[in-house]
């Protein structure tokens, strides 16, 4: 059974804000058989599939999981805005380039979001969450040579990784509590990430996807 579907149907009528009971309605089926299809108990056949996308205004792949972006499009390196680009996809690492976008222009709509909550405490962590992970990254990459000189970090290499998953994990932890006291946090929906950052969404949705695509794969593992 596929499980993104489940979860996108009952997503897309909660950011609405409609009910089970108006929504069963609409698309002419019990409440109760719509709430099979939110909780994944029953599968639905393709008529209501296509309904269901009709009535959301998204596409079938969309519904499905298949695309992180509600017309149901592929998401290609073009479609991402190239921000500081060195010019990967001319060295032939098409991927490479297109991982760069998605996490450059992902990390542009998370510093405009914070700074839309105005929390110092929530903008600090969320920053040193990204810095520590940016460091860890230099890190391993720096050490694929290893002629290269660790005297070029004050954290002998030993220690290294070790802290900087516990820093992250801090900082974690402080950035949800930051969060949980957050007054003026703004309304998040996929429409208004699609509407609101146009091709910087799309890189964060796709993002998403490709994130909850690893961590699946762990999970099944």
């Amino acid at each position: 059974m596929n499980t993104d579907f489940p979860r996108i149907l009952s997503l897309l009528r909660k950011e609405r804000g409609l009910t089970q009971k108006q929504v069963a309605a609409d698309l002419g089926i019990a409440q109760a058989l719509l709430s099979h299809y939110e909780k994944g108990k029953r599968e639905c056949g393709l008529e209501f599939l296509v309904k269901a996308a009709d009535y959301y205004n998204v596409s079938t792949d969309y519904l499905l999981g298949r695309s992180p972006v509600s017309n149901g499009g592929i998401i290609t390196e073009s479609d991402i805005p190239d921000g500081n680009s060195s010019g990967d996809s001319k060295s032939g690492d098409i991927m490479l380039a297109l991982n760069k976008k998605l996490i450059t222009n992902s990390i542009e709509v998370i510093f405009s979001i914070l700074q839309k909550i105005k929390s110092s405490k929530l903008s600090k962590s969320v920053s040193s969450m990204l810095t520590l992970s940016v460091y860890k990254a230099f890190r391993i990459t720096y050490n694929a040579n290893r002629k290269n000189d660790d005297n070029l970090f004050g954290v002998s290499p030993t220690s290294a990784l070790h802290l900087i998953d516990s820093a992250i994990c801090l900082e974690v932890g402080a950035a949800a509590d930051a969060a949980n006291d957050a007054d003026n946090a703004p309304s998040i929906t996929t429409n208004s990430i699609e509407a609101e950052y146009d091709k910087q969404g799309t890189a964060l949705l796709s993002l998403i996807k490709n994130a909850e695509k690893r961590l699946d794969r762990i999970n099944t593992d």
